[in-house]
């Protein structure tokens, strides 16, 4: 039974260990909440341990680097990985597993918004070419700009025709877009419409248990018992707490915010509901606060 809080402060004792996920619970974006900012420096008041676990293309530094400028202190997070890095480190340890003739990568990204040609520094060993006919793989890092899901059809039926391989950087499906409010396409959206053609996607963001993994190895051991994850996607952030096995809690504001439009019990009911989602949060929370 998916239990409704209206503070944090209601399950502080409950946990030790709080993961974090970025866009719709510390950030909108392009400014921190005041109250998630508010909740950080309370969850470090009590002795919390924090970890940022981000769907973001872009590498774990930028993001790390980011965080003062959000209204945040790095040195308040044990971790902060992002699905980029994930992907990045992937194909700097490019192994056996992936069977190539030759290492050409056909880049998905929009040069307008993203730092997307930084993600390259440290795989000089790939050949990035323009035409998806010479390629050996794709790297899906951002959607191209001005582009529509419906518009990758002509690329993803090629590739699927080549048996290529796609490496998503980002697997979240949508974003808010601060400045109308509506959810805008994400690249994860253009790696489900891949894989539904039959097409193979490497993925290791969330809701992948990998990058839970990965994230928990600066502790010695980790008891999920008194861990929780936090977050607004339900695809992304209560699945992959679910497949880590830990406790979840989520944000009504973020993404999901029209399940939850007329009441929180009405949204708790419309998750229950839909049978895409076998899987349930926690708790639920209008906002990461106390």
């Amino acid at each position: 039974m998916i239990k409704v809080i209206s503070s944090f402060s209601e399950i502080l004792d409950k946990y030790d260990v709080f993961i974090l996920d970025q866009w719709g619970v510390m950030h909108d974006g392009h400014y921190g909440y005041d109250h998630a900012i508010d909740a950080v420096k309370h969850l470090i008041y009590k002795n919390k341990q924090l970890i940022i676990i981000s769907n973001s293309s872009k590498r774990r530094i930028s993001s790390i680097n980011r965080l003062k400028d959000l209204g945040f202190d790095k040195n308040n997070f044990v971790e902060v990985m992002t699905s980029g890095e994930m992907i990045w480190q992937e194909l700097k340890d490019f192994s056996y597993k992936y069977d190539f003739k030759t290492k050409n990568c056909f880049h998905i990204f929009d040069s307008s918004k993203e730092d997307g040609k930084d993600f390259r520094i440290g795989l000089e060993k790939f050949k990035f070419i323009n035409n998806i006919k010479d390629a050996d793989f794709i790297l899906a890092c951002t959607p191209f700009q001005n582009t529509e899901p419906i518009d990758y059809i002509p690329i993803l039926k090629e590739a699927l025709e080549m048996n290529l391989i796609m490496f998503c950087a980002n697997p979240d499906f949508v974003t808010v877009e601060k400045n109308n409010n509506k959810n805008i396409y994400c690249m994860g959206t253009i790696a489900d419409l891949y894989d539904h053609m039959g097409g193979k996607v490497v993925i290791l963001g969330k809701p992948s248990k990998e990058i839970y993994l990965k994230s928990c190895k600066q502790f010695d051991q980790i008891n999920k018992s008194k861990t929780i994850a936090v977050g607004d996607s339900l695809d992304h952030d209560i699945l992959g707490a679910s497949n880590f096995g830990v406790d979840s809690v989520l944000i009504t504001s973020g993404i999901h915010k029209d399940l939850f439009k007329y009441s929180t019990e009405k949204g708790i009911k419309n998750i229950e509901n839909d049978r895409k989602w076998n899987f349930k949060p926690t708790y639920v929370c209008e906002n990461f606060s106390f």
